[in-house]
């Protein structure tokens, strides 16, 4: 059945599945049930629509099913006769399809505090992107069933805390802006840089982190770290189509196809990147899109400031001293004053176990390595990565390099 939801569901059918569940929500006010009531009717929509053609107006349509399957569910439940009979009553008053747009409301609410980040972002795709079960199981690579289970979990967890739905103050927005952002930059993370899987990137992830942080972005203009995180999710998205090869395999940024990337993106995210460091002190979020403006000014790799990246990078660990912050840097020092000075670096940082989990650290002293001409030393650690490397085509490319290092002519084994 998830097959014949994702079929109908294309990406303007999706834009109006928070706006019925919003719909439900201010009206009924539980999350949880009103939900489900959303999914029984992309289930009777996905069953009638390839018969019958898509409605005229596909928001009344499932705005009409889904208050009647909600209804039906109150029914079922005889210890809610009461209920019952109130909603049933509401529910015949005023049928018709609301034209108000509630998706950002409606994300705020799916980043309530008392969800973890992960079930964030889980339930974000479910009611706001309007993602099915299986879709959302595959980007966190779990079972249908666990990830049916944790949306659920959260689902109760905020109606259990109790919230209120409806229009937001710009001041009330703002309160809650850390943890929306915080989402949308993981969701944003998981689409370009997969943690697991067989694809090197999720488009559709990216695609809906950049139209929900518009939103919010619109929402709160004056916002500097939510124009910096558009700024830097348009960037980096800019370079999406130069990242992979034919074979579907990762290419690295110094060896992408400049001509590839997005010029409008580009464009659009370098201007949002200035504005973001002219609004006041600097932030982690700013220096990052303005690193990224900086790579995108080059028009060849030979020509990217490398300077002005690692003064960058110093202000960045100074605000952010995490090893993400520090790998960075790492990298960076090794294109600004060579491999053996990046390696060096990179030394101080063998004792992160934070890093040690991972294969970031291998991948990018095996990088340095072969830079500096230690290219067994390189084979050595681009095997060791590929084998810690949970995506697949990550850790395909990791292998062929090991591979190009054992062989004289610089060509990968196949």
């Amino acid at each position: 059945m998830a097959g014949a939801i994702d079929t109908i569901l294309d990406a303007n059918l999706r834009a109006v599945i928070p706006l019925v569940t919003a719909a439900l929500v201010r009206r009924y006010g539980n999350l949880a049930d009103c939900e489900d009531a959303v999914q029984e009717a992309l289930l009777e929509a996905s069953v009638n629509w390839p018969a019958t053609g898509i409605p005229r107006d596909p928001r009344a349509w499932l705005l009409t099913v889904a208050r009647r399957r909600y209804i039906d569910a109150v029914r079922s439940d005889a210890a809610r006769q009461a209920r019952e009979e109130r909603e049933a009553a509401l529910g015949a008053a005023g049928t018709e399809a609301t034209a108000r747009d509630d998706s950002l409301e409606l994300l705020v609410l799916c980043c309530h505090p008392v969800l973890q980040p992960v079930s964030r972002v889980a339930l974000t795709l479910r009611a706001v992107c309007g993602l099915s079960t299986a879709q959302i199981a595959a980007a966190f690579y779990c079972s249908e069933a666990t990830m049916a289970q944790r949306i659920t979990r959260a689902k109760r967890a905020i109606d259990a805390a109790g919230r209120g739905f409806g229009r937001l103050s710009v001041a009330e927005l703002a309160a809650r802006s850390d943890a929306v952002r915080a989402a949308l930059y993981l969701l944003f993370n998981e689409g370009y840089a997969p943690s697991g899987g067989e694809l090197p990137v999720h488009a559709e992830l990216i695609a809906e982190s950049i139209r929900l942080t518009r939103m919010l972005n619109a929402a709160l203009p004056a916002d500097a770290e939510t124009t910096a995180l558009l700024a830097l999710m348009l960037l980096t998205d800019a370079r999406t189509p130069a990242r992979t090869d034919p074979a579907g395999l990762p290419v690295p940024l110094p060896e992408q196809d400049r001509t590839l990337w997005d010029p409008a993106r580009l464009a659009e995210g370098r201007a949002l990147a200035a504005q973001a460091l002219r609004a006041g002190p600097p932030t982690p979020l700013a220096i990052q899109a303005a690193i990224a403006a900086v790579h995108a000014a080059a028009a060849t790799a030979g020509e990217t400031d490398w300077p002005q990246i690692l003064a960058l990078y110093e202000v960045l660990v100074r605000l952010q001293p995490g090893p993400a912050a520090r790998l960075g840097r790492a990298v960076v020092v090794g294109m600004a004053r060579g491999p053996l000075a990046g390696l060096a670096e990179l030394a101080l940082l063998d004792g992160d176990e934070r890093l040690a989990r991972g294969h970031r650290l291998l991948s990018v002293r095996a990088g340095l390595l072969e830079r500096a001409g230690a290219l067994d030393d390189a084979a050595r650690a681009y095997a060791e990565a590929a084998a810690q490397a949970p995506n697949a085509a990550e850790r395909r490319w990791l292998t062929a390099r090991a591979g190009r290092m054992a062989r004289p002519d610089g060509k990968e084994a196949r």
